[in-house]
């Protein structure tokens, strides 16, 4: 059985992850891939470079933004 695609790839965590989210991401060849730095023997998303691409595209237009009341680092207020 050979080892899955992600296993030997470069992950990288979120300067922000230090607020209580811990989310990693590896860039490979054939995809993009995202895992709960806490468990990393966890489950792990894969995502095509264009699914990616138009995922990163909707975040940098704000259509993800969460509403002004939710996801401040100290709690909801």
């Amino acid at each position: 059985m050979s080892e899955p695609d992600h296993v030997s790839l470069a992950w990288r965590k979120s300067s922000a992850s230090e607020s209580g989210g811990s989310v990693e991401v590896a860039i490979g060849p054939e995809a993009v891939y995202i895992r709960n730095s806490r468990h990393r023997s966890g489950p792990v998303l894969e995502f095509q470079h264009n699914e990616w691409a138009a995922f990163l595209a909707g975040v940098h237009t704000g259509e993800f933004d969460l509403p002004a009341t939710q996801g401040t680092p100290d709690g909801d207020k």
